[in-house]
């Protein structure tokens, strides 16, 4: 598929999510147009996975009947393959184009997609694959009025719907390309685009999940392991492993459940096996669900200085004890910080989007941010972002890389590219070129002016630890000077054509017989 073919199917998905809005948020609508894709998608693969074992056999797997007798063990023996497979399993009748078909028809088809949506869930009971698709469909409440008055209107609209997309080909018996998968990222980022600050909650814009996962992989071709603990969609975390040749396991963590369900979604629709992931929902900082593993690669985009409890038993927590004070309350930001250095291996890379605040603010964040440099060592460059390119704030924000073990222990690197932007609509968006030069400075490690600066670490400290950019990078740009005598004389002739003026102005007052609001000119 060209990228024109791909643009026209994105705008296409975009059209028929459009059909669904009707009184719903961006939000709420997203979650039934994603559902549903999701939903063929897992039909679709099931088609292709029981007409592999069909082969050879003078029958297809849409032709099965399951009240007829010799087509049962087909159906059973299917389902086990299946399950064992691909994680889940449907029967034909429960196929996402059997129920398109009934609503094109005019069928009522409300209560048997829900049931087939339940028994996708229930299908995985006892597997290995039981977490990945437990609740799944839980987002997707087919009696909301938000959908229609009445069961007929709410039918009609979905029948519709299911419709448009059952004409779609997504060509996912095609390895060499992620159709299906672009679209999906593509509808997700549009998603975002409408969804104000609840944005944050779920999407990092493309480039900047790029450019992190760009960092993580330097100089990797596979990784045995990555971690996002607020993973959100799960985005960024599929963007990692598009870097590399394979990602032999996927961890993620995420609080909001919504969003936790997206992730899921997510992951096994660009083909991950649920055996190759392992997302959890939970409240990171509070219970985190990975707390004895290590990884290679960690990235992350957390909520911006939000609230934690920093309730002082975490001093004696293992991510936290060693430092002495804890991120405060108001502000969890180091408390991340803190956390995904915990789980980072030896050998691993960190890139982490924070708030500038991070780089300066005093108090325990300043111990903590002392003890990073100056104990361990770990922060070993520090990128500025421009402003405005994050959905639901415009803030400029920067970027944190951390290893544990670190090639350039005596210095850590900054470099400027707030201004490395291109400006479109609302959104200030980093194209390729800006990725590029970031990268480069970022391999290079060389003092670049007014744009990259390698700083000792008794530079740091003579800076009493603070990060902030500009004590580093100089982008100072000096004014033209101003010729004060040229000036003057241009205000002497301004003078002299005002006189001028005034006169006038006195002459036709005295003409009209009324007083000039001047002095008497003579």
């Amino acid at each position: 598929m060209t990228q024109v073919q791909l643009h026209q199917l994105q705008k296409q998905l975009w059209n028929i999510a459009n059909t669904l809005r009707g009184k719903m948020g961006a939000d709420e609508f997203r979650d039934y147009i994603l559902g549903f894709i999701f939903f063929k998608y897992l039909s679709e693969k099931a088609v292709n996975f029981a007409n592999e074992l069909l082969d050879g056999e003078e029958i297809s797997f849409l032709e099965l009947d399951e009240h007829n007798t010799e087509h049962v063990p087909y159906i059973e023996e299917i389902k086990k393959h299946a399950i064992d497979e691909t994680g889940y399993a449907l029967t034909p009748k429960q196929l996402f184009h059997s129920l398109a078909e009934r609503g094109r028809a005019g069928e009522f088809i409300l209560d048997d997609l829900t049931a087939t949506l339940k028994a996708i869930e229930q299908s995985t009971l006892g597997a290995e694959s039981a977490d990945d698709f437990a609740n799944l469909f839980e987002d997707l409440d087919l009696n909301s009025t938000k959908l229609g008055n009445t069961a007929n209107d709410r039918n009609e609209l979905v029948a519709r719907v299911l419709s448009h997309l059952d004409d779609i080909d997504f060509d996912i018996s095609n390895s060499e390309s992620d159709v299906l998968g672009d679209a999906y990222e593509y509808l997700i980022g549009e998603f975002a685009s409408g969804a104000g600050k609840k944005a944050g909650e779920f999407y990092t814009p493309q480039s900047v999940s790029t450019l992190l996962a760009k960092i993580v992989t330097q100089g990797k071709d596979r990784l045995r392991s990555v971690y996002d603990p607020t993973c959100g969609s799960g985005s960024l975390l599929l963007r990692v492993k598009r870097e590399v040749k394979d990602v032999d396991m996927i961890y993620g963590q995420e609080m909001n459940r919504t969003t936790y369900n997206l992730a899921r979604m997510n992951m096994i629709l660009h083909d991950v096996h649920f055996a190759k992931f392992d997302i959890k929902q939970e409240d990171t900082l509070i219970r985190p669900q990975h707390l004895d593993k290590r990884f290679d690669a960690v990235v992350a985009n957390p909520p911006f200085s939000a609230k934690w409890s920093a309730d002082p038993l975490f001093l004696q927590d293992e991510r936290f004890s060693s430092y002495g004070k804890l991120a405060p309350s108001s502000k969890a930001d180091m408390a991340f910080v803190q956390h995904m250095l915990h789980h980072l291996d030896d050998n691993g890379t960190m890139a982490v989007v924070f708030p500038h605040g991070v780089l300066f603010r005093g108090s325990s964040e300043g111990v903590i941010r002392q003890y990073l440099i100056e104990q361990m060592n770990v922060i070993d460059t520090i990128i500025g972002l421009p402003a405005n390119i994050f959905y639901g704030t415009s803030i400029p924000t920067c970027i944190l890389v951390l290893k544990k073990d670190r090639e350039h222990k005596d210095n850590i690197l900054f470099i400027d590219a707030s201004n490395e932007f291109e400006k479109q609509k609302t959104q200030n968006k980093l194209l390729p070129e800006h990725l590029d030069n970031i990268i480069a400075a970022f391999e290079n490690r060389q003092n670049i002016e007014k744009y990259a600066k390698v700083a000792t670490l008794q530079e740091v400290k003579d800076n009493d630890f603070n990060l902030n950019i500009p004590r580093y990078v100089d982008t100072f740009e000096a004014e033209a000077e101003i010729d004060l005598d040229l000036i003057a004389k241009q205000l002497q002739a301004l003078e002299v054509e005002s006189q001028k003026t005034d006169t006038v102005i006195a002459e036709f007052c005295k003409e009209l017989g009324i007083d000039s609001p001047f002095a008497e000119v003579k």
